[in-house]
């Protein structure tokens, strides 16, 4: 993942997954002395004390930062885990070598800063964040944006329709519940289906219909669900509320992430959401 995007923290973690991978030959050359050629199948949930790591799913989500913070992390578990298991053998051997590991897990951060240092410039630092944040964009924030505006403002008119037409809170909340979970599966599927990103490199397909789907739903819920209020008045008066959050949500995304300014942010969402909205208190008042 990070090889493509950001050779130079790439290069870091190749540096250091070689002195990783002298260690496991230490350990067989041990392990084979001691017990033979044969290595049974061992997982890291059999060995007690073994220290716990993220999954890797958990992890590729996070920026460069918090992916080389982790990686120094996991080098102190492993020396606490080394010193832990040296302590509890008898064998000097055995011993020996959980204690030269654990003193070499101590200074991977100092390898890790001398590979930075060789690898890892103040330019190429900043382009590896340029490219980090512009695919965080693309990946979450794009998909995300476009289903918040889909689901706050072309709910407004089914919503707005059957609240004036029937003045039922009841049923104006289900049909803003059914047009809002609609809505959502249909643009998360719309967003997944259209580009797997590997042409346009946006991401994962998966990432983004998420983000699209969920946004969708919520835009669509935040007006739905103040008609769980009984009085009809009180809950549209809520409502009216909800959605000049939601517009002005929008236009602060558009501005923070997309660099649209904020006065044209606001106006654009404020005038869709407008017709949208005239339009459904005219079919429900017809």
């Amino acid at each position: 993942m990070l090889r493509a995007g950001y050779p130079a923290t790439a290069a870091i973690f190749d540096g250091m997954a070689s002195e990783e991978d002298h260690h496991r030959r230490r350990l067989i050359d041990l392990h084979v002395a001691r017990f033979g050629d044969v290595i049974p199948l061992i997982r890291r949930e059999h060995v007690s004390g073994f220290y716990a790591r993220r999954p890797v799913w958990l992890v590729e989500n996070l920026g460069l930062d918090r992916i080389r913070d982790e990686a120094a992390q996991m080098e102190r578990d492993a020396e606490r885990f080394y010193r832990a298991a040296a302590a509890q053998t008898s064998d000097a051997a055995t011993r020996k070598l959980l204690g030269d590991l654990a003193a070499a897990e101590a200074g991977h951060a100092q390898s890790a800063d001398h590979l930075a240092d060789e690898n890892l410039s103040d330019d190429a630092k900043s382009s590896e964040e340029s490219a980090a944040h512009r695919q965080f964009i693309l990946t979450w924030v794009q998909p995300g944006l476009a289903g918040l505006m889909d689901g706050s403002v072309s709910t407004l008119a089914p919503i707005f329709a059957t609240a004036f037409a029937t003045q039922d809170t009841w049923t104006t909340f289900l049909v803003g519940l059914a047009a809002s979970v609609g809505a959502g599966i249909s643009m998360g599927f719309t967003e997944a289906a259209s580009d797997d990103g590997q042409i346009s490199g946006r991401g994962s397909l998966i990432k983004r219909g998420i983000a699209a789907g969920v946004m969708t739903t919520l835009g669509g819920l935040g007006h739905a669900l103040p008609y769980l209020i009984v009085d009809f008045w009180t809950a549209t008066a809520v409502a009216l509320v909800v959605v000049f959050v939601e517009l002005w949500a929008i236009a602060w995304i558009q501005n923070r992430y997309m660099q649209t300014p904020f006065l044209r942010a606001a106006f654009q969402v404020v005038v869709g959401g407008a017709l949208v909205f005239a339009a459904g208190v005219i079919i429900g008042s017809g």
